[in-house]
């Protein structure tokens, strides 16, 4: 029996389908790293040894971009009642603190979730709070810091 060879114009529909579904399935930018506790003096005398930072679990909240003005601040500072803008994603941390959030490109603000509270304390020059850019094919690498009650 002889076998006839596959044309290979007869392949090409099923390349662009599955070259298609890797781009709408198989996206490969997002955020990842880890949480961080940071406790205690940061600064100790001479000879004295300063806390370390210790991985967190903690609950991440990945908001659209977010400015001062679109938030309900809180009492104690760098804690937010309301964040007024869209809620894009909520990722727990594992037990090391580690996370990895799939996210399309674009501008985003990260906040700590703490009991009723958000936590959030990085600015940048326009006030937008803890911002993060997440560009085409790649992940963003940040560390977050819990550093409430931690004396700089």
């Amino acid at each position: 029996m002889i076998k006839k060879p596959v044309k290979p114009l007869l392949l090409l529909p099923l390349f662009i389908f599955l070259s298609s579904y890797t781009c709408i399935f198989g996206k490969k930018e997002g955020i990842r790293g880890t949480i961080y506790r940071v406790q205690g003096n940061q600064m100790p005398a001479p000879g004295e040894p300063s806390t370390q930072p210790q991985p967190y679990q903690a609950t991440l909240c990945i908001y659209q971009l977010t400015n001062v003005t679109q938030v309900q601040k809180d009492d104690k500072a760098s804690f937010y009642k309301a964040i007024h803008t869209k809620l894009v994603k909520e990722v727990q941390s594992g037990k090391k603190g580690t996370f990895k959030v799939k996210l399309p490109p674009g501008q985003y603000s990260l906040f700590l979730k703490t009991e009723n509270l958000y936590y959030a304390n990085l600015f940048d020059d326009k006030n937008n709070i803890a911002p993060v850019i997440v560009v085409k094919g790649k992940y963003s690498e940040i560390d977050v810091k819990a550093d409430w009650g931690a004396v700089y």
